[in-house]
């Protein structure tokens, strides 16, 4: 059997293949923070649970409407981005311009009354949603053995993260909303509904936290406190990256997953704190983050 540094080939690639769709899910997730923090100043203590409404709605709408995987990927996420623009515009808006602890303490506030109502009605112990028939099985590397399902998280994942990345970065939407976040007033006056449009920003920051969740349905089991689990992780995440830095969220995720990965192949007992220890590292030499710019 192939060995490197002492681990059976298939162990590690097995670890990595882990570490990547981890990374995969970090990315989406943080990517939604950066989004809500580098554009709207918000720190969203309530991104974890919007990740695990999104698996909850998934497993719900399947089980009551028998609505499937792929209605459930577009609708889930819209549904749950509806439900964080209403967030947005009955709780967040009242507390507009003050410190970013009061954003933080409401969020907080807002995922475990959430969490709780959830919990009273589905319990801790899990619900489970299939594969879809398309993605059942996997292919051979020779090297591994590959999940169709897993592969396709790995690409629409990135694939989400890239367009949004194109979006704000590149087109001219995506330069209205850091105009508008900027500058409300200079945008008001170009006759542009900046409300509105922070509401949607919101939103679509949710949304992607959202469709993790429905990716992560046929992987992991869906309980109520999925979202607490990951969101400490996320949150570190987004710090090594950069506050704000929507590339950096991205690639930070990633690497982040990988990073993790290869840490359960060779010290299994490290694999926990890892991030977290990339994250003191940085914060020591960068403290803006990996891609983040100093103040």
């Amino acid at each position: 059997m192939s060995m490197i540094f002492g681990v059976p080939v298939a162990v590690l690639s097995g670890q990595l293949l882990i570490g990547v769709i981890n990374g995969a899910f970090y990315a989406l997730l943080s990517l939604g923070l950066a989004v809500i923090f580098g554009l709207l100043k918000i720190i969203n203590f309530a991104h974890g649970a919007m990740y695990m409404l999104g698996a909850m709605v998934t497993v719900i709408m399947f089980d009551a409407l028998g609505v499937n995987y792929w209605v459930a990927l577009f609708l889930a996420p819209v549904l749950v981005g509806v439900f964080g623009m209403l967030i947005e515009y009955f709780l967040l808006r009242r507390i507009t311009g003050q410190d970013h602890i009061y954003s933080l303490l409401l969020t907080f506030g807002a995922a475990l009354m959430i969490q709780g109502i959830l919990t009273n009605i589905y319990g801790v112990s899990g619900l489970r949603y299939s594969i879809p028939d398309l993605f059942k099985g996997g292919v051979n590397l020779g090297f591994m053995f590959l999940p169709y399902y897993r592969a396709w998280v790995i690409l629409v994942a990135l694939i989400v993260c890239f367009g949004t990345w194109f979006m704000i970065e590149k087109t001219k939407l995506g330069a209205y909303l850091r105009a508008g976040t900027e500058d409300a007033q200079l945008m008001q006056g170009f006759g542009i509904n900046v409300p509105l449009l922070i509401s949607l920003t919101y939103g679509f920051g949710v949304m992607l936290a959202a469709f993790a969740g429905v990716l992560a349905a046929p992987i992991y089991s869906v309980t109520p406190v999925m979202g607490s689990h990951i969101l400490i992780v996320v949150f570190a995440v987004v710090v090594i990256g950069g506050m704000g830095s929507i590339g950096g969220a991205i690639i930070t995720g990633v690497l982040m997953g990988v990073i993790e990965g290869l840490t359960k192949t060779f010290y299994p007992p490290a694999s926990s704190a890892v991030i977290f220890l990339v994250m003191v590292v940085v914060l020591m030499f960068r403290p803006a983050g990996l891609f983040g710019k100093e103040a």
